[in-house]
């Protein structure tokens, strides 16, 4: 996937104002502070497309990206963000479910997960979730730029283990926003999930 051009749409704070679902979706998820927003500026290549913060759970409504004037980028908001009040994190929650609950055409939901840390209760609950309801699924570890060659070995022994108790078998990608080491592969395989969607419909 050659990423030619990438558009803010809107963010969506209820589901009454989510775009016309006329293109796939690739959609970004994962907690607070995994790197979504980051991911989203390094692989369009505009720096200030998706706002970046330094405050973990700042992000509480569903961004939309129009991209290449044919496929969409869906930035849910992070989750799992502990300083946020309950209801705040409820009514996060609850956009995140009527989103996931619409028939969006979604061709792939990109799963993000911090690569220093191991397999967090909230994105177990989410990916098993997810597979449960047959939503194509690709796990995506980030800042692996942060990783020390011992760590990186551990995390390539560890996790595909912890995954596959709770029936994720997928091939990982990894990711470094800060390097770009991981995009190219990132962006053929969003190709072949493109390619699989159009052959679904």
């Amino acid at each position: 996937m050659k990423i030619r051009s990438a558009e803010f749409e809107i963010s969506a704070f209820r589901k009454s104002q989510f775009p016309k679902p006329d293109v796939p979706e690739i959609v970004f998820m994962g907690r607070s502070n995994v790197g979504k927003s980051s991911l989203l500026n390094m692989l369009t290549g505009a720096k200030k497309l998706a706002h970046t913060s330094q405050t973990p759970g700042k992000t509480q409504s569903i961004n939309f990206y129009r991209v290449n004037e044919k496929v969409r980028f869906v930035d849910l908001p992070g989750y799992g963000f502990a300083r946020a009040s309950v209801p705040a994190r409820k009514k996060w929650a609850a956009l995140i479910e009527s989103y996931l609950a619409e028939d969006r055409p979604v061709a792939v939901a990109l799963l993000l997960m911090d690569a220093r840390h191991p397999l967090q209760k909230n994105d177990a609950q989410l990916l098993e979730w997810l597979i449960r309801y047959q939503v194509p699924l690709q796990i995506v570890l980030t800042k692996v730029d942060k990783l020390n060659r011992a760590e990186r070995d551990r995390m390539l022994r560890e996790f595909p283990s912890a995954l596959e108790e709770h029936y994720y078998r997928n091939p990982l990608l990894f990711i470094s926003s800060v390097n770009k080491e991981g995009k190219i592969d990132l962006l053929k395989r969003l190709d072949v999930y493109l390619m699989e969607f159009e052959e679904r419909c």
